[in-house]
């Protein structure tokens, strides 16, 4: 089977996509990368996209005409990573524009038909909706995938993902999918974004490689004071995103990193990243476990020798040593769970989102649908 994966973050650095070969193997998938592109948002949409997202109040026309653009952004992105390739579905995560996981209520937007047009493939899609009607956070979802790709029997293994929040799933050696501790351990590089772009009036939208915070120093006192947001100390089951973490998290700070330098005060959020992620991952999961890292973050030096120093008992690497692609991991992860959508298999984990059940993922815009699933029933046959 050939799918292509569809991810957009809260990094809002555009849209990633993967093309896949993925076959069912014993209890998990075998799977092959065959591409993968990251499509960057013109800059009207991501224009729009930030004016529609919190703290500012979308209208309902904004949503429906985002939604609309969106779905062909994605459409692009999805054509641009098959190229010449006949795909048999795509699996598209959306872009969430709101979340409040202990309200139940996620809404992620990007039109699924208008890729199906483009695509000319079945579509999955809105893959939180159902965890959230069975009483879950909506999130996180792609912990499923990381144990079905990811663990081992005979290592203590933490899978990471640095976009815009950051997030870990714990994999001790031999764990089963629905035993996994996984949750968002509060931002990744999203208040860093913002600090950037704010300070460099748009000039400068992230800090490349770490460098604006390897040249700073962290202030302590102000580094403590963020440290006590109540996320922290929070037990999971937990989920956070944009709506806390924020624009409006910076304004709550903004009298005390006024006072710092460019490169201080992205010392200092950079340290809040690494510190709230460290703990995190002290928390949940032994002492000695390879810390497999992916997404943007991972590419920022300062973060990832922030954690190599604060985990001196553990393993810090790419997820690339495991041969999963740092960057595509999720959009990977999104093609897997588009795959489980149409076996009809569970692939939430209650223990992780709160859910008082296993459920179906995922909704289907269908093309050629008989056939699609024909040649699903006939892979896992095999």
């Amino acid at each position: 089977m050939i799918g292509v994966g569809l991810m957009s973050g809260t990094s809002l650095d555009g849209i990633d996509a993967a093309l896949v070969r993925i076959l069912p193997k014993g209890a998990s998938y075998r799977i092959d990368l065959l591409n993968f592109a990251t499509v960057p948002f013109e800059d009207e949409l991501l224009a729009q996209l930030r004016a529609a997202l919190p703290p500012n109040a979308g209208t309902v026309k904004s949503v429906a005409d985002l939604h609309h653009a969106l779905g062909e952004a994605f459409a692009d992105a999805a054509v641009i990573a098959a190229s010449d390739t006949q795909i048999d579905y795509v699996a598209s995560h959306g872009q969430t524009i709101w979340h409040d996981g202990d309200a139940h209520t996620t809404l992620q937007i990007g039109d699924p038909f208008a890729i199906r047009e483009r695509a000319e493939a079945t579509v999955c899609y809105d893959f939180r909706s159902a965890d959230c009607a069975a009483g879950g956070h909506g999130a996180p979802l792609v912990p499923y995938v990381d144990a079905l790709l990811l663990a081992a029997d005979d290592e203590d293994r933490v899978s990471v993902n640095i976009g815009g929040i950051a997030n870990l799933t714990a994999l001790p050696r031999g764990v089963h999918p629905a035993d996994v501790t996984a949750f968002d351990s509060g931002p990744g590089n999203m208040l860093i974004d913002a600090f950037v772009r704010e300070r460099s009036a748009g000039a400068v939208t992230y800090d490349r490689g770490g460098e604006l915070a390897l040249r700073g120093t962290p202030d302590a006192h102000v580094l403590e004071t963020m440290l006590r947001d109540p996320y922290f100390s929070q037990l999971p089951p937990k989920t956070t995103g944009r709506e806390r973490f924020g624009a409006q998290f910076l304004q709550a700070h903004g009298a005390a990193l006024s006072g710092l330098s460019l490169e201080d005060g992205v010392a200092t959020l950079t340290a809040l990243t690494v510190q709230s992620l460290a703990a995190a991952i002290v928390q949940a999961s032994p002492e000695g476990s390879r810390v497999l890292l992916s997404g943007g973050g991972s590419h920022n030096a300062a973060i990832v020798s922030g954690l190599q120093e604060r985990l001196a008992g553990f393993r810090v690497e790419r997820s690339g040593v495991m041969n999963v692609h740092a960057d595509a991991k999720e959009a990977v992860a999104f093609a897997v769970l588009g795959y489980e959508t149409l076996r009809e298999r569970a692939a939430n984990v209650p223990r992780v989102t709160g859910a008082s059940h296993p459920a179906v993922l995922g909704a289907i815009a269908p093309y050629d649908l008989s056939r699609l699933l024909r040649k699903v029933e006939s892979e896992c046959r095999a």
